[in-house]
């Protein structure tokens, strides 16, 4: 990990490398945890231009992506998901939130998690109602 990365995990940590931490705390803040569309040249509509602004998103999509296209990138969610004390409070608003029947992108947002996060979390919840009471 290169002192510029300030200690972001994965993509965020690259895009403080190529265009500044507060770029990267913008992007995470904007789309942390979540898969988001980078396209090759972001217009200025963009999502990724309207949180890092125009020169900071040229960089980021320069380093992003290949050739003629875009890329969908998973971005970690950055600073805010890594407090072990939020797990609870977390857990708590996912169970809320998908019994509502949000969808998994709505719900990470609103929760701080990744989207992954929100599958596994159904998947758990299904897999124990699937158990059945054991009469135990």
């Amino acid at each position: 990990m290169s002192p510029e990365s300030h200690g972001l995990p994965g993509v965020l940590g690259e895009i403080a490398e190529v265009a500044g931490l507060a770029a990267a705390l913008a992007v995470a803040e904007a789309v942390g945890g979540t898969r988001a569309y980078v396209p090759r040249r972001p217009g200025p509509d963009h999502w990724l231009v309207r949180a890092a602004g125009p020169e900071a998103a040229a960089a980021i999509a320069d380093h992003l992506t290949t050739g003629r296209s875009g890329s969908e990138i998973e971005f970690p969610i950055g600073p805010a998901g890594s407090y072990v004390k939020e797990r609870r409070r977390r857990a708590r608003k996912m169970r809320e939130l998908t019994a509502q029947g949000l969808p998994n992108r709505q719900t990470a947002r609103q929760v701080g998690v990744t989207e992954r996060a929100v599958r596994l979390f159904k998947a758990r919840v299904r897999r124990d109602d699937s158990q059945g009471d054991l009469g135990l």
